[in-house]
């Protein structure tokens, strides 16, 4: 496991340890789930992106042409 020395402002460091108290977790242990997080969001927009890339619009509209032409199940319609 690797360490890391972080500077944050004050203001933050508030926060993050008011959070962590709440969450009944240690400070290290909100921060490494945070970047996690973000760590996996930046990572899934990019996999979107890539797969965007490789779509074709054509067999996209021929699947959905398949689909059957039928009013929506009673609360699908909104």
């Amino acid at each position: 496991m690797g360490t890391l020395s972080l500077r944050l402002p004050e203001s933050i460091h508030r926060h993050i340890r008011e959070i962590a108290r709440m969450e009944g977790v240690s400070i290290n242990q909100l921060i490494s789930s945070a970047v996690s997080e973000k760590i996996s969001a930046l990572m899934t927009e990019d996999y979107l992106k890539e797969r965007r890339e490789r779509a074709d619009i054509d067999d996209m509209e021929a699947i959905l042409n398949r689909v059957a032409d039928r009013k929506p199940s009673a609360g699908d319609e909104l």
